[in-house]
This record gives structure tokens, sequence and C-alpha cells, in this order.
């Protein structure tokens, strides 16, 4: 299949290493977009001039999205397509601007628009597989995961063998999940969502000791301020249930002064309450 002309854009993200978090249970599942737009937009059928507004608009709606004003980022987007409708990349950044809005019928239907338009979208395909994770269709996710995992082309198969592990710990399948995430963890010994995955598979497991070691392993990794309110919330909850109450309170503090907005900072300080 002959490949598309690309033109280079950049789109900017929040610094949670590399991607934006959503308040999803599981910042793991944001990985969804861990790659961003790429490094291409892939032109459709408008003119050259129409083209090259439609990047500006996604360039100022990638701003606006970074700084979590979604609103403002999906009024860009729906210019920008209006103006190349055949862009994969817009539709992906429709995408992206709508599960921002928490509209994920929406979100969906322009990831799949997008990957129409371009099969081989891998970031758009990562975004699908955590958009499936999200909705709790784990079944319908290991095939989209499977198909950026065995493109020899897809430069991050760590990404794609983590969402397939969560969604087969979620089936049930507890040692094809651990399978995956061994296989994530030896490409990329440092990708914390799949230390995070193995932190939390032990703590269910009841190995609390080795689930806490993996948490502080994160934290060491300085991964951004949502990333590290999670893992010290979930470190306070292992503690709580080991009795180590002093542990736990300070864990929790710690979790709502790395983001304090963030809803595991909620859920800290909701905490922190009932053990006062």
């Amino acid at each position: 299949m002959q490949r598309r002309k690309f033109r280079a854009v950049s789109r900017r993200r929040t610094k949670t290493s590399g991607i934006r978090t959503r308040g999803l249970g599981l910042v793991l599942v944001s990985a969804i977009a861990a790659t961003g737009l790429g490094c291409a937009t892939v032109t459709g059928t408008a003119s050259a001039g129409d083209s090259r507004k439609a990047v500006s608009h996604v360039q100022v709606g990638s701003d606006h999205l970074s700084n979590g004003r979604s609103a403002l980022a999906l009024r860009e987007f729906l210019a920008a397509e209006k103006l190349d409708p055949k862009n994969a990349q817009v539709h992906y950044a429709l995408a992206d601007a709508y599960l921002a809005r928490g509209k994920r019928l929406e979100s969906e239907r322009h990831a799949r628009r997008s990957l129409e338009l371009f099969p081989d979208y891998h970031d758009a395909r990562l975004f699908l597989t955590g958009l499936l994770l999200i909705e709790k269709r784990y079944a319908e996710a290991i095939p989209e995961c499977d198909h950026l995992i065995d493109d020899p082309t897809f430069e991050a198969p760590w990404r794609a063998l983590t969402n397939r592990a969560w969604a087969e710990y979620k089936l049930g399948r507890g040692k094809e999940a651990r399978d995956s995430l061994a296989q994530a963890r030896e490409y990329r010994t440092n990708y914390w969502p799949a230390t995070l995955a193995l932190a939390i598979f032990e703590g269910d497991a009841g190995r609390r000791a080795e689930a806490i070691r993996l948490y502080k392993d994160i934290i060491a990794q300085a991964p951004g301020p949502a990333v590290e309110s999670e893992v010290n919330f979930r470190i306070a909850e292992i503690y709580v249930a080991l009795g180590r109450r002093k542990e736990a309170m300070g864990h929790l503090t710690t979790s709502v002064a790395r983001a304090p907005e963030s809803a595991w900072a909620k859920k800290s300080q909701a905490y922190l309450k009932r053990l006062h």
C-alpha cells in the first residue's frame, strides 16, 4: 500500500510522563494518548491553503487542550475539520478533545474515522485501545492492542502490551496479563505504567511488600505529580491494611501535596478525615 504524504506538525502535552491523565482510576490507562498526535498530518483532499489553515487550527487547539481548555480546543479542531475533513490527524485531535469533554461516543467515532483514513496511524489506534479500556470493553481492546504489538513498525510495543495486560487482567486471565507485562518491562524497564499495573496485580494477590516496593520504584522515577498522587494513595491503602496508620497518613498527605487538584488528592483528603 502506498503511504500518504505527510506534513510535519507538533502537538504539546502536559508533563505527566508525556501524557494527560483524566482521573480514570488507573493512570496507566491514560497511556491512550501516550505518543501524542505524532509528527505528521495526514493530508486529505483539501487544497494546500485549507490544509495549512487546518494545521494551524490543530496547533492552536492542541495548546488549549494541553492547558485544560477543552472547549476552546474543540472549537479549533472543529474548524480544522471543516477545512480538511479527510485529515486523519484532525479526527484524532477531535477524539482527544471529546474524551477530555467526557463525550466518549463522539471520541470513539472520531478515533475510528482517523483509522479509516489512515489504518497505520499508531497513535490513534493506541488511543482507541485506551478508550476501550475506559469503557470496560476489554475483549474489544485486546485485538486492537495485538494489531500494534504485531506491527514491526510500531516503535513502542510496551505501551500496547501494558494496555493488553490490563484488559487480560480484567477478563480474569491473570497469567496472560503477567506475561504481557513481563514482555512490556523487558522492552522498556523504566516504563512506569507497566510497573504500576504489576504493583496493582501484586497488591490484589496479597503480596503487599512487593507491591509497595514497586510503587516506590515508580516514585523514584519522578513520573509527575498526578502519577505520584495516585501511587501514594495506593501505598497508603496497603499500609492501612497492614495496620501501619502513621505511614498511611504520611503517604496520604504527600498525595494531596503532589497534585492538590487531582481526583487522587480528593480521595486522599477524604481518607485522611476517616483516619483522624
